[in-house]
This record gives C-alpha cells, structure tokens and sequence, in this order.
C-alpha cells in the first residue's frame, strides 16, 4: 500500500473518454493562471500533491466543429433558471498583468466601436480604448484585428487610413502590415518596430467568415494570448474569434466584451417581478423561439413593431396580407397559446399612426382592424400608447428589444419618444430596465434625462440569438477555464489532502472506484463532453488533437516532485503519441519509469497491468474483448 501511495504523489494519467479540444484549454488555465495561482501558494501549498489522470484513446470532438451551423440551427425554448448557467470565461482584469509582458498579444477588436465615423466617450469606446492601451502599458506586443466596411466609415478602407485613424483614438503609433496576405505572419518583423501593428481588413479573406482552420492557424502563429473585444461578433463563427482560440495558450475577453457580457446577463435575468418585455422589430418566424421564452419568463409581452400584426392574426383579427409575414401564424399562435396557459397578457396596439407611398407626410389614425387599403402603419396610436403606460406603471423590471417601429416608415412619429418618457419615469421608482437594439438606444439616448440609469446593449442580434436558447460560439471559445477564485474549503471535507485530478473523466466511475479505496487522497474530474458521438473517430488527426503541447508543460510545471504521469489507450499509435509529447514538451522534468514496482512489462516497455488495481469502464471493455492496453508511467524528477 505505501507503493501504491508512491505511485499516487502527483498521478496524471490520459483516458478513453471523449470530450472536447476545450478540455486541453481547461488544463491549460493552470499555465495561464500560475502567477495567480502563485499569490495564493499558501492554499495551493496544501496541494504539494497534485495529481492528475489523463487516460488515454479518445474520440476527440474539436470545439469548432460543437459550432457548427447545424447545431446552431437548432433551437430550443429555455428551461426557467437556464439562462443563468454562463460559462467561465478567464478576463484581461483577471490576467496576471506580468504575464503580458514582452508576450504577443491578439486583440480582435470592434470596427464599429474604434472605427466610427465620430467617436464619442460612451462606455463602450472608453473600455474598448482600455482594453488596448492597457496591454500597452503591459508591455505587450500587440496585434490588432477586425474587418470593417464603408458603412462604418467611408473614409476608412486601407489598412493604412485605418492605423492612421486607430493612432489618432488611442494616442499611440500603430502601424499597419499586410502580413497576411504575404503569409509572412510566422516572421512579423513589423513587430518590432512598431508599438502595435494593425492587420488587414479581415473581410476581405473568405478563411474568415468560413472560419478555416489552417486561415486562423496562420493568423495565430506568432500569438500568445488572444483578446477577444469584438462582443457584436460573438453570435458568429469566424477564424478570428472562434478558430484562433485553439491556437493560443490563453484566451481572454477584453474589457469591452467583458463590460457588453454583463450588460448580456443583466437583460437575460428575470430577478424582479412583475416583469414586462417590449418587443419590436419583425421577423417572428426566426425570433420565435427567443420570444416564447420572453413569454415563459416574463409577465406581460408589448408588441410594438411589425411582430405585432402577427400576433393580431393569430388571435383572429383581421390584418391586411401585406402586413402578414409567411409562415409565421403556427409560431405566433404558439406564443399566444403559452401566454394564455400563463394567463399573462399580450398588448399589441389598437390603433395605428398611419401614411401612404404618395403622401408620406399626410398622417391619419386608424383602428388596429380598420387600416384601409393603401395606408401604412408607422406608430402606435395614443390609445395604444395609453394601454402600454398603464401595463407598465407596477413594473420592477423592463425588457424593451428592438424598434418601436413599422414598415416603410422613414421616422418614428411618438411611439419611441413616448415609450421613452414612459420609461424615465419608471426609472425613479427603481424599476430595472434593460434597452437592446441600435434604435431603441439611440431612441434613449436622445430622448432620456436619465441615461445612465438604463442598461443599455446595442447588439440586439447577440441577445436575440442567446434568447433563442444557442450558445455564442464567440463566447464559448474563451470558455478556458474555472474562476481564479475556488473555494477548495467548501469543495473537499480535507483540503489539505493530495489532489489526484483524473482529466477526461467520463461518467466518474473510476474516480468514485478510487475515492473508496483512499479516503487519504482528494479526486477531481475533468469533463467538458456532451453525451453524442464523434463520427471523425477514426481520423488520426482528431485522436491527436486533444494532447498538445501547453497542456504538457501545464502538467510539468504543476505536478509535485515525483510525482507520476499515466498514459493509458487501447491504441498504440496514441500512446506512442502521447509518450513522445510529454518527453518532448515536459521542459526535461519527465522521464520514464522502467520499473514500476512489481508491474511487469512487454519487451516494447508498456506495462502488461494497470498499477491502481481499479480499470475504468472502456479499459474494463477493452480487456474483455482481449485486446490489448498501451500503458506507461512518468515521473517527474526532484531535481530543481
């Protein structure tokens, strides 16, 4: 037993569960957060046994591919309380600032915000300004990347006008390259003779919006870190948000993504009542499923925009067929049925301001069900904005998304200004109230006395599709990591004991096997898959994607003094992998372990038993089929 304990201190060892490339980003938060990790040593000290399992034939599922525009297609109606389950992601605040420096760092960055025609000190270009000049102050070096057009600023359309506009905002020299359409990134002289360089623009290279894998390795091969700060663009799956991230050894949100997330979380969560959403824009049919869940949370939906006529059809009323949108009556029926069963109201308006095509200023009010032939909604009516004052008077919480607005219409009449009013008012009652969408925040922001009050997310497509219930592809590739922060206190009954971590760790059968056999030890598992199959199994090139080197070196550095790396796979050309990357990559702290006490070996060297006297479910599987295991031992040596 006091072998078997020897051969604990410090155990990490590979396994035949499947999960995500991601898996190998959440070990390698250990190697980004060191210097974090080092200003708590005196918890960590209590782990001077960290031990981990990496058991070894995988099927890995690359993140990418979990973004694919299949899965994105589907969506689904919100459970009550899932919107609160966001994933961790590591931010620039909580990166150790030592560690940027003399470090590249990618900045994918937000034209829209940097670029615009005039700047303003709104929050957003205040943090998206930061996030630069802060990895400035660090001593990085920095990259800048983005894709811009001339509807963001006809001025600007060459690199060069960009990184002369880009010097202007944020005071410092940044010089432009056109590196990758040289693909002469890998050399990046221009690096160090500039304090920040600016790539060309990225619309311009169809690896972008295809998110190419060998395109965003090459944008990527010279980079450290990546900072993601283009928050608009994390409802889309391009090479420069999604695709980089595999290729860095730390990812981490800028502050602008950071300051935009927490704007995201405030309008998702449902935490006072009663709670009412406005809802403008059309195109029901696409956005029904976010609006269900609007209507599964919320107490009372206001329509305000070209979704409204549909509601009005479906509860039978008469609605011109121009007005009508195709399609979309079984999905508006849905939506009023689950109101209904929730006994909540719906408020579309009853009268409408209304124009024609030959006289756009020649304005009359008609009836919701008396529109005549030839005339165009363009507001709501007073009456209806009369019914929505009354809804909203007791309300603790307001979600208004998208324009009040309707087709054709070149101006909004009252119906904005109105609302807006309606709303400063609420304000001083302390009712929370969350604004998404260009217009609608232009609306506020022209019209409020009290804008700092409101919350206020401009990119109303990221909120739309995060309501729909479909993760954020952007987001979910900074998806590195756990909290700096963790409470081993409250985790384990015995800190203080050794660590065993078991990487890949399946349904946990074998760590809760192990527990029972050492109550001395503390286990934890590590698992990021979802319960589907990888049909790419048998290709090498995913079998070996998950092992890549800063893993290796995060083990290296983290595992206690001889302690052991298992390798286990029932495939010998993964083994053979894995053995050559941890001798490779293990910065000449890992060796081979001929003799592992009394397990023998094969004349190639590989251990005929498993030395922890406990087999997880696949090698369990494997071994009774007769086939064979692949395993090897490591240590890492006392030695400084």
């Amino acid at each position: 037993m006091a072998q078997f304990l020897n051969l604990l201190q410090g155990t990490l060892s590979p396994s035949n569960s499947n999960f995500y490339n991601c898996l190998t980003n959440a070990l390698m938060f250990l190697q980004h957060k060191s210097c974090s990790y080092n200003r708590k040593r005196d918890k960590l000290q209590k782990y001077q046994g960290i031990q981990f399992f990496l058991r070894g034939s995988w099927k890995v599922i690359d993140h990418v591919e979990k973004f694919s525009p299949q899965a994105q297609g589907k969506a689904y109606v919100h459970d009550a309380g899932e919107l609160d389950a966001f994933p961790h992601i590591q931010t620039l605040k909580g990166f150790p600032k030592e560690e940027l420096f003399a470090k590249v760092v990618m900045v994918r960055f937000d034209s829209a915000i940097l670029l615009q025609k005039e700047l303003d000190l709104k929050s957003q270009v205040t943090s998206a300004v930061s996030t630069i000049k802060y990895l400035f102050e660090a001593g990085a070096k920095i990259i800048l990347l983005s894709d811009w057009s001339m509807k963001i600023n006809s001025k600007l359309l060459v690199v060069e006008s960009v990184a002369d506009f880009l010097s202007s905002v944020l005071q410092l020299k940044v010089a432009p390259s056109r590196c990758i359409s040289n693909r002469s990134l890998s050399k990046m002289e221009e690096l160090e003779k500039a304090d920040i360089l600016l790539l060309e623009n990225l619309s311009e290279f169809k690896g972008e919006l295809a998110n190419c894998s060998k395109f965003a390795e090459q944008l990527a091969s010279v980079v450290y870190i990546f900072v993601n700060d283009s928050f608009s663009n994390s409802h889309k799956i391009l090479a420069s948000t999604v695709g980089v991230p595999r290729f860095c050894s730390a990812c981490v949100a800028g502050f602008h993504f950071e300051e935009s997330l927490c704007q995201l979380k405030m309008a998702a969560q449902i935490n006072k009542k009663p709670c009412i959403a406005i809802i403008g824009g059309g195109n029901l049919f696409d956005k029904a499923s976010a609006v269900r869940y609007l209507a599964s949370r919320c107490d009372g939906l206001v329509f305000v925009g070209m979704m409204a006529f549909q509601i009005m059809h479906a509860l039978g009323l008469h609605v011109p067929l121009n007005l009508l949108e195709g399609g979309a009556l079984k999905e508006a029926s849905n939506i009023v049925q689950l109101a209904q069963n929730r006994k909540i109201p719906i408020l579309y308006p009853k009268d409408f301001w209304c124009t024609t095509n030959d006289f756009p200023k020649q304005m009359e009010i008609f009836p919701a069900y008396g529109i005549l032939d030839g005339w165009i909604p363009v507001d709501p009516g007073p009456k209806a904005l009369d019914e929505i004052n009354s809804l909203l008077a007791d309300c603790k919480k307001i979600i208004w998304i998208g324009p009040v607005k309707f087709r054709l219409a070149s101006q909004n009449i009252y119906g904005a200004s109105k609302l807006v009013s309606m709303l400063d008012r609420l304000t001083q009652s302390n009712c929370e109230i969350t604004v998404i969408g260009n217009m609608a925040c232009k609306g506020v922001m022209k019209e409020s006395s009290f804008v700092s009050v409101y919350n206020m997310v401009e990119n109303a497509s990221v909120v739309w599709e995060f309501l729909k219930g479909r993760k954020l592809p952007g987001l979910m590739a900074l998806d590195r990591a756990y909290p700096v922060e963790i409470d081993w206190n409250a985790a384990y009954t015995h800190p203080s004991q050794p660590l065993v971590v078991d990487i890949g760790s399946g349904n946990g059968l074998f760590l809760l096997a192990m527990a029972k056999r050492r109550e001395d030890l503390n286990f934890l598992g590590l698992e990021i898959n979802e319960k589907c199959p990888n049909p790419d199994f048998n290709k090498p090139e995913h079998r070996w994607r998950m092992l890549q080197r800063s893993l290796v070196e995060a083990v290296a550095d983290l595992l206690a003094s001889d302690g052991k790396v298992f390798l286990q796979s029932d495939i010998e050309a993964v083994a053979v992998r894995m053995k050559e990357h941890f001798l490779k990559y293990g910065k000449g702290k890992l060796s081979v372990v001929h003799n592992e006490d009394s397990t023998e070996t094969d004349r190639k060297g590989w251990l005929k038993e498993n030395p922890f006297g406990v087999r997880s479910d696949w090698e369990q599987h494997v071994v009774d089929r007769g086939a064979p295991m692949y395993r090897l031992m490591l240590s890492k040596s006392t030695r400084p």
